[in-house]
């Protein structure tokens, strides 16, 4: 009866590998990702002299799931990321304020367009 545990307990551990590897290959692309965004950012940042607020929550998230991908793979977490748990929701920013444009006045007319 003992040979039962001992037998889901390798299967489990083969399994954790084989996600691990899938891990180790996601966080190479999404390390990729994030240089992209490191880039993307400092040229938005250099043109328009403030970071980009939606790359700064993408980038923040991102930096959450890698974190995630590296606790699940050493052990410290039984929880897989995403897309096995919900994409991490980007925390406010400590840095600088994000570029932000103002809304376009729209005219109010109460007429119709003359041709």
């Amino acid at each position: 009866m003992s040979e039962a545990p001992k037998e889901l307990e390798r299967e489990s551990i083969l399994l954790r590998i084989l996600w691990m590897a899938v891990f180790v290959i996601v966080w190479q692309l999404a390390e990729l990702v994030l240089g992209g965004v490191v880039l993307l950012q400092l040229g938005y940042r250099l043109f328009y002299g403030a970071p980009s607020a939606s790359l700064l929550g993408f980038g923040d998230s991102l930096s959450q799931y890698l974190a995630q991908i590296g606790r699940f793979g050493t052990f410290n977490s039984e929880e897989k990321p995403w897309p096995f748990a919900d994409w991490p929701t980007p925390q406010a920013a400590q840095g600088q304020a994000p570029h932000s444009v103002p809304p376009a006045a729209h005219p109010v007319r109460d007429e119709e367009p003359k041709l």
